[in-house]
């Protein structure tokens, strides 16, 4: 619901960032207001611009918007598609054929997206584009070339280590005194982060470079999550300089 409330905003001339509320719930547990009412959150939201100072980025045009929305749209599917294959497995006989009639609606629906989102993809040449570079990878696929291209406008724009923290897949320390903690990856972009593990867990079987990677690190004792995690920060990065240079897969594996 921020959307429109943010594009009258920058309409009207004035500086306008959308936050993460996470992150101004817990800025307004440590100033000790621990209330929540109208006036306060438009106090905090007040102090936490004014404190913290957040980067102000662009806001999506409405092509993106809608291309967002749709590929949102196409998880609500596929998690009613995931819940109803699951709901099969156990319902009593005399339920499975409502069932198997809905997840055959639901296929074909989510057929009907994929195509509504190729079509949006192919009608802008600026996505097309993009696109034709991010599949040019072994491993990307529609399914996060489109994510990345809705929910990651800025790939291409930023070094490999603020991409990394964008997307919530650069290590955090957790280290206090002569305490080294193990590091981990937290917050971010999930919507992107959980398309990028996809991406990264086929890639580790056909992109070769990734499958290098991947099996370096196994060698090495790494655990698995650990050097899966450690390629989808690889292969983003990867995405990032192609996008930045405008270099297709085979050009850039190479050089």
């Amino acid at each position: 619901m921020e959307m429109p409330l943010a594009g009258a905003l920058m309409a009207a001339q004035l500086s306008t960032v959308v936050v993460n509320p996470r992150q101004v719930r817990e800025f307004a547990r440590a100033t000790g207001r621990l209330a929540k009412t109208d006036a306060l959150d438009a106090q905090v939201l007040a102090q936490f611009g004014e404190a913290v100072k957040p980067e102000l980025r662009p806001l999506p045009d409405a092509a993106t918007q809608e291309l967002s929305a749709l590929l949102m749209r196409r998880r609500q599917l596929v998690e009613m598609l995931t819940a109803e294959k699951n709901r099969l497995g156990t319902a009593a006989s005399s339920a499975c054929p409502d069932i198997q009639d809905h997840i055959r609606w639901l296929e074909h629906r989510l057929s009907d997206l994929d195509g509504q989102l190729a079509q949006a993809i192919r009608s802008s040449p600026s996505w097309r584009e993009r696109d034709n570079l991010l599949k040019s990878t072994p491993g990307v696929g529609p399914v996060l070339s489109t994510t990345l291209l809705a929910e990651l406008p800025e790939l291409g724009s930023l070094s490999r280590k603020e991409i990394a923290a964008l997307v919530g897949v650069a290590p955090l320390n957790r280290d206090s005194g002569t305490l080294r903690g193990r590091r981990t990856v937290w917050g971010g972009r999930s919507q992107v982060r959980a398309a990028l593990y996809m991406a990264a867990l086929v890639a580790t079987r056909f992109n070769p470079v990734i499958r290098a990677f991947y099996q370096r690190l196994q060698a090495a004792g790494k655990p698995n999550k650990l050097a899966l995690t450690a390629c989808m920060r690889k292969l983003l990065t990867i995405l990032n300089a192609m996008m930045r240079h405008q270099i297709p897969w085979r050009i850039c594996s190479t050089s």
